[in-house]
C-alpha cells in the first residue's frame, strides 16, 4: 500500500509530507513506548502513536518508518514537525482512535511487520 493510499485510508490530513507520498508502506506498529518501537517497528512502517515530541521523530528517522500516524487529532509539537520537515518524516493526523487506525490499515492488507522477514 502507497503513503497516499494510507492519507485516504485513515482520513488523515498530512501535517509534513516527507520526501515520497508513493512510498511503499509495508506493515503497521502501534506504540507509544519509543524503546518498544526501536526493538520491534520496521523500515516502511507505519507507527500510530499519541506521542509528539521530538523524540517520535528521531526514532522515525532512525528507523526509515514510511509515516507517523497521530491519533485523534493530537496536536503535533511545532518542533517536532520542523524536524519531520528537515529529516523527510511523514507526520500524520487523523481524527479516528489508534484501534480504528490499526483496524483500518489491517482490514487493508498491512500487518506488523509484513514483509520484512
Amino acid at each position: 500500500m502507497k503513503l497516499c493510499d494510507v492519507v485516504e485510508l485513515t482520513d488523515s490530513q498530512v501535517l509534513v509530507a516527507g520526501e515520497d507520498m508513493e512510498r511503499e508502506i509495508t506493515s503497521g506498529h502501534v506504540c507509544d513506548l519509543l524503546s518498544f518501537v526501536m526493538a520491534h517497528a520496521k523500515a516502511g512502517g507505519a507507527w500510530v502513536t499519541v506521542q509528539t515530541h521530538l523524540n517520535v521523530i528521531a526514532v522515525a528517522t532512525l528507523l526509515d518508518l514510511g509515516c507517523v500516524i497521530v491519533p485523534e487529532g493530537i496536536a503535533v509539537e511545532e518542533v517536532s514537525l520542523d524536524k519531520a520537515k528537515d529529516e523527510g518524516v511523514c507526520v500524520l493526523s487523523s481524527p479516528k482512535t489508534a484501534f480504528e487506525l490499526c483496524g483500518l490499515l489491517y482490514e487493508a492488507g498491512l500487518r506488523e511487520n509484513s514483509g520484512q522477514d
